[in-house]
């Protein structure tokens, strides 16, 4: 969903951009626009209205106007309300689906656009001093292209970013996100739960029609038992673990599971290279907040690049802007990488001492206004350089050129 956004964010600068993707859109097998939902912060809201992509995700959305966050079997809990933050809501909830819809046809409709090839596959990729040199496979045939810069959007496993010799350090959680959609029989009110139990975190976000997203984080040794369960097991331990909040849980859709690790690129860019979204950090969803900070990720590289666009000669992949862009990018990075790993460190700790200390951490901040401003702002990306696209600036226009961006993104292999 980032290297699509950064393509579309591209598009009207008049640059030659070529988009390598592995999976067709709409497919079945796209591991981006599957069957789990985003949270997407008002922020990257604004992002999509100024790329003109938002009209075509708003009826698919479902506002979040209240967030509840809990600790199972202990005293402490929060809640934020948008209309205490002056807000419409703290965000809003969208289909992957949805949003790919969305932006892949706004990409095939782009004058004069990006040249797709899909699926397609990057089987090697380096840099030279003035260009970045790739060789793709599309329809069983070997295509080399040429570009000034690279964009690896190819995921948590990105062998784009591991070809041009980008370590990432990675730690796994040990727990697996099951996430299916569940109809309670009291209506959501448009809240938005995260609850902590011993056995991990569990989200519930507000859909259309009365029905919740979940996202139940388990031990990976208790994930085989769990997809096993009956839909009447299931519901009967999501009651257990949730509470009676929205009544009883009356069905459960098809459940999907997904290894939880958290992934950090040691850089956000190589020489001719710049790294963004999952590629560059892969976040645990305890918070919502990784496609949210990749969509940052593009909009500040697009910006980047539109702001050097009418220079002559025009170099999107020379070191001073790939600097520019980690400097930019940094702060943003590690504050949401801290705040999430954070999170998940501290509502696993068993310790007597650690769990009353978190529920009173939890009963301050519900009294503290100023620290759920500091929570939002840190959500939205709305601290330090906030980029255009998130202002809602449209980004320039520059000028055609003759050698420009290539994205890849999506299952490449090197």
């Amino acid at each position: 969903m980032v290297g699509a956004s950064l393509a579309v964010a591209l598009a009207p600068l008049e640059i030659r951009v070529a988009v390598i993707e592995a999976v067709p859109h709409d497919s079945a097998l796209q591991p981006s626009f599957d069957e789990r939902t985003t949270a997407l912060s008002n922020g990257s809201r604004r992002i999509l209205e100024t790329l003109s992509t938002w009209p075509a995700v708003a009826s698919a959305a479902t506002a979040i106007r209240k967030i509840h966050v809990s600790d199972q079997g202990r005293f402490g809990f929060a809640r934020i309300d948008a209309a205490d933050q002056g807000l419409e809501a703290m965000g809003y909830v969208v289909a992957n689906r949805a949003l790919g819809r969305a932006l892949w046809t706004q990409l095939q409709a782009a004058d004069p656009g990006a040249r797709i090839f899909c699926p397609a596959q990057v089987i090697h990729a380096e840099a030279k001093q003035d260009l970045a040199a790739l060789t793709i496979e599309a329809a069983g045939e070997r295509i080399s292209i040429e570009a000034k810069l690279v964009v690896a959007a190819d995921g948590v496993h990105s062998s784009v970013r591991n070809a041009l010799g980008v370590a990432c350090e990675s730690r796994d959680y040990h727990q697996t996100a099951v996430i299916t959609t569940v109809l309670p029989k009291c209506f959501h009110d448009h809240v938005a739960y995260e609850r902590f139990t011993p056995d991990g975190p569990l989200a519930l976000l507000p859909l259309e029609d009365g029905r919740c997203t979940l996202v139940l984080t388990l031990n990976n040794e208790a994930v085989a038992a769990a997809m096993a369960w009956s839909d009447q097991e299931f519901l009967a331990e999501l009651q257990r673990r949730f509470g009676f909040r929205l009544g009883r849980f009356i069905k459960v859709g098809r459940r999907f599971a997904y290894p939880l690790s958290l992934s950090r690129a040691q850089r956000t860019s190589a020489p001719r290279c710049a790294i963004i979204g999952n590629a560059a950090q892969g976040l645990h969803p305890v918070a919502g907040m990784g496609f949210n900070l990749g969509l940052r990720d593009a909009a500040s590289l697009a910006e980047l690049i539109a702001d050097r666009a009418a220079r002559v000669p025009f170099d999107p992949g020379e070191r001073g802007l790939l600097d520019e862009y980690d400097a930019w990018r940094a702060a943003d990075r590690s504050g949401v990488i801290a705040f999430t790993d954070g999170l998940v460190r501290t509502f696993a700790n068993p310790l007597r001492s650690v769990r009353v200390l978190r529920n009173l951490g939890l009963l301050a901040f519900d009294l503290a206004p100023p620290a759920k401003a500091a929570l939002s702002r840190l959500s939205t990306g709305a601290t330090g350089r906030v980029p255009k696209l998130a202002r809602g600036v449209a980004l320039a226009r520059g000028v055609a050129l003759a050698r420009g961006v290539a994205l890849a993104r999506g299952g490449t292999t090197p």
